[in-house]
């Protein structure tokens, strides 16, 4: 049985809360009266300066083009002082030599962007933004452009510091579908020569090498003369996945060693070193001979690697058989990635393609725009390609390398002059 005072205080609780309902009910509130002299708020003020802007005249059509400025002019870095007055702070603005237009897309560059949509494939120009995209995907007509097609997804299992791709532990399945279809699209736009490259698979056993082979092998058996290179990953060290693909039928094996080896570890995903990638480099040339296949790598320089540690990675490279070495300009995707540590100037860049190309390598691509799948260096590579298979036919004798170089080189300058 209840204790009376439990009772009494159930009776009483409806009671108490009329009386509170009823207090909170007749409070009064009262209105802030405003006042007739409130002043309007300031206008947020800018910082936007006009003074180097030109006139509406010179960005007309027929408008008189502006003089070249001298070299000494062009390679000055120029600052410029951005935030509010209680936070300013100096950036470097971007070279000259460096700015390029904005990919808005001929008709060109429109029917290869449409194509690859429609197939559901991606390009290492769109995942990696690729100062050259519009370069590349606006030839004069669709056979001259260049794509680099990316395989196995949009999503890397590794976390590079200076790539812009996506990253995930687990990204999607492979779609099985994609080796018909990057055949078909290649076949469709009718080039010759293509590059493929791929996302780091760690989530698969193979690293995705089968894959990546039987791309290769479909897009051969649909058109046999397309020249076709190969920009792999170092498939966790497994020279298995190396051998695969080198004998799937590719005539460019491309791995890249991106930077110097003592930046390596900061730069690069922690699964990826300077050493593996050598091994990587060295085995496909061991796989297909001397004469065989081309290999190739890239370094981007900007990153504060030392002029010896370039040095010594280019011994390196071509101690294990490198022919082709790139150098490009880093450029920082966002403000998570790696700073920019120096804007390189386009003489130093020809002083590294000069002595690489004497330390022997077949052909070198230097420049602050270049890329590892830099058209220039692809006709190139293609003419070196078509040379070596016009003298096995006829079995001729072979050259050495720096004489095919310098032969390969004078008919390309004779086409373009």
């Amino acid at each position: 049985m209840a204790s009376p005072s439990a009772s009494f205080q159930r009776i009483r609780a409806p009671a108490q809360r009329a009386i509170a309902s009823s207090l909170s009910s007749s409070t009064r509130s009262y209105a802030t009266i405003p006042t007739t002299n409130t002043p309007t708020p300031t206008r947020r003020p800018t910082y936007f300066k006009d003074t180097t802007v030109g006139t509406f005249d010179q960005f007309l059509p027929g408008a008189s083009a502006a003089a070249p400025l001298s070299p000494t002019e062009a390679y000055t870095l120029r600052t410029a002082e951005v935030g509010p007055a209680s936070n300013r702070r100096t950036i470097t603005r971007l070279p000259e030599w460096l700015k390029t237009p904005i990919p808005a897309g001929n008709d060109n560059y429109k029917k290869i962007k449409a194509d690859l949509r429609g197939l559901n494939l991606h390009t290492v120009c769109e995942e990696a933004r690729c100062p050259n995209i519009s370069e590349c995907w606006g030839g004069d007509n669709k056979n001259a452009a260049t794509a680099t097609i990316m395989l196995m997804g949009d999503t890397c299992t590794r976390g590079c510091r200076f790539c812009s791709v996506k990253t995930n532990r687990n990204p999607k399945p492979l779609d099985p579908h994609e080796p018909e279809h990057t055949a078909e699209a290649l076949a469709r736009w009718g080039l010759g020569y293509v590059v493929l490259t791929s996302v780091d698979r760690d989530d698969i056993a193979d690293g995705g090498a089968r894959h990546f082979a039987e791309t290769i092998r479909k897009i051969k058996a649909k058109k046999p003369t397309l020249l076709v290179e190969a920009l792999t990953g170092d498939f966790r060290g497994d020279l298995d996945g190396v051998k695969l693909i080198a004998e799937s039928g590719l005539d460019v094996f491309a791995h890249n060693v991106e930077t110097v080896e003592g930046l390596t570890p900061y730069v690069r995903d922690r699964r990826a070193t300077f050493r593996q990638s050598l091994k990587v480099l060295e085995h496909a040339k061991k796989v297909r001979g001397q004469e065989g296949i081309i290999t190739k790598t890239s370094i981007m320089l900007g990153l504060g690697e030392q002029e010896q540690e370039v040095n010594d990675a280019l011994k390196e490279l071509r101690n294990v058989g490198v022919d082709v070495v790139t150098f490009g300009q880093y450029m920082r995707p966002t403000k998570r990635h790696l700073k920019v540590e120096k804007y390189v100037t386009p003489e130093e860049f020809e002083m590294w393609r000069v002595r690489a190309l004497d330390m022997g390598f077949l052909y070198v691509a230097s420049g602050p725009l270049v890329r590892s799948s830099y058209k220039a260096g692809e006709a190139f590579i293609e003419n070196v390609l078509r040379k070596r298979a016009g003298e096995r036919a006829v079995g001729g004798g072979t050259d050495s390398k720096l004489e095919g170089a310098v032969v390969v080189e004078e008919a390309l300058k004779a086409d373009t002059a």
